[in-house]
């Protein structure tokens, strides 16, 4: 089972509706039971990093998911829910989940913020979930502010938009992207394909 995480931000159904059409058993819950008897956790988002920050802790996830990341189950970050995995982000004042060590930043350049729409990614790390996912694949971005780990060794994807931004994060269980997979298309549906088969044999 899939536990996609319901903390009040987000079109959540999208995902659950991505997963199902790839043959994924997913549920959408806010409960910390749920995920701590998933087979694999999702966490989605759409917002602003301080408002999902206090969804989580008010909802009691946020041990949740640093357990369930700990214990090694497959781990998917999309959008938002990538950027919560630092310590912090120019967007809030309240500290990340910590989870990676790196903070976010905006964009600071002359091209449209936020990027809306479709951009390319150039694979850097030999992450499963993005198998059969040729390089330059294009893929759905909206977002203004984007992830500077500290290790580049867990950069899995980067894009360029006036500068070249990590666009997706690969570190042993957990994977991550700003891009949202269950809006592009084929690539999107293959990378999350992708992550049912790693859920399936966790």
């Amino acid at each position: 089972m899939i536990t996609i995480i319901d903390y009040g931000e987000g079109n959540l159904g999208s995902v659950e509706k991505a997963l199902l059409h790839v043959g994924a058993d997913a549920i959408i819950s806010s409960s910390p039971d749920d995920l701590r008897r998933a087979d694999a956790v999702i966490l989605p988002g759409v917002g602003s990093f301080d408002d999902c920050i206090k969804g989580l802790r008010n909802r009691g996830l946020e041990e949740p998911i640093k357990q369930v990341v700990a214990e090694g189950k497959p781990f998917l970050g999309i959008c938002l829910g990538m950027q919560l995995l630092f310590a912090s982000s120019e967007e809030g004042t309240l500290p990340g989940l910590s989870i990676l060590p790196g903070k976010v930043v905006r964009f600071r350049h002359e091209l449209k913020i936020p990027q809306i729409g479709w951009n390319q990614v150039s694979k850097k790390a030999p992450a499963p979930h993005l198998e059969g996912v040729p390089d330059g694949s294009w893929v759905y971005f909206v977002h203004s502010y984007y992830a500077e780990p500290e290790d580049d060794d867990i950069i899995a994807t980067t894009t360029d938009y006036g500068i070249e931004f990590c666009s997706a994060v690969w570190r042993g269980n957990v994977f991550a992207t700003q891009y949202h997979p269950e809006k592009s298309q084929a690539v999107g549906l293959q990378i999350l394909d992708n992550f049912r088969k790693i859920a399936e044999g966790a």
